[in-house]
C-alpha cells in the first residue's frame, strides 16, 4: 500500500470511528475467508461494518479520532486485529459477534467502546449475551403494564359486584 493510500485509509477510518456509536476490536485469527464473509454479511444486516486493518494504521486512526489512548493499551493492538463499527445500534454488532463466536469459536473480542464508554472483553461478552434492544424494551413495558392491569382489575371489582347485586335484586 502506498503512503498516500495509507493516509487516506487512516482519515476514512478515523471518520468512521468518530461517527460510530459502538466500536469493537476483535482477534480474527483462525477465521476462514468463507466464515469472514458470513460474519460481514451478518454484521451488515445489523447495521455494522467490519474492517481488517493493520495495527499501526488502526493506532493512528484511533489517535486521529481522539479515542483515549489509556483505554487502548499497546498490547491490545497485537496479532490479527479487525474492527467492528456499529453506526446505528451499538449493541447489535456486539450481539452478532457473540453469537458468531459461539457458533464458530472465532473471532475473539478484545475491547470495545460502546457509546463513548470503554468496555473490557468480559463486559463485551456479557453485553453480547443480552437480548436485543426491542426485547428489553418489551420486557420493561410488560413489567410496567402488569401493575396497571392489576390496578384496573382491582378498581373494577367493586363496580362489578354492585352490578351483580343490583341485577340479582331486579330479578327477584
Amino acid at each position: 500500500m502506498k503512503k498516500q493510500e495509507k493516509v487516506l485509509l487512516v482519515e476514512n477510518l478515523s471518520q468512521e470511528l468518530k461517527d460510530a456509536k459502538g466500536v469493537v476490536l476483535v482477534n480474527y485469527a483462525g477465521l476462514t475467508v468463507k466464515a469472514q464473509q458470513e460474519l460481514k454479511k451478518r454484521l451488515k444486516e445489523s447495521g455494522s461494518k467490519m474492517f481488517v486493518v493493520k495495527n499501526t494504521l488502526l493506532s493512528r486512526a484511533l489517535e486521529a479520532a481522539k479515542v483515549s489512548s489509556k483505554d487502548i493499551e499497546p498490547s491490545i493492538l497485537t496479532g490479527q486485529t479487525a474492527i467492528v463499527v456499529a453506526l446505528e445500534d451499538p449493541i447489535a454488532g456486539v450481539s452478532v459477534l457473540g453469537k458468531f463466536a459461539k457458533e464458530f469459536e472465532t473471532p475473539q473480542m478484545k475491547v470495545g467502546i460502546i457509546e463513548g464508554s470503554f468496555q473490557s472483553k468480559e463486559a463485551l461478552e456479557k453485553i453480547a449475551s443480552l437480548p436485543g434492544k426491542d426485547v428489553l424494551l418489551g420486557q420493561v413495558l410488560g413489567s410496567l403494564m402488569s401493575n396497571l392491569y392489576g390496578l384496573v382489575a382491582t378498581l373494577q371489582g367493586p363496580g362489578q359486584k354492585l352490578v351483580y347485586v343490583l341485577s340479582q335484586k331486579r330479578g327477584d
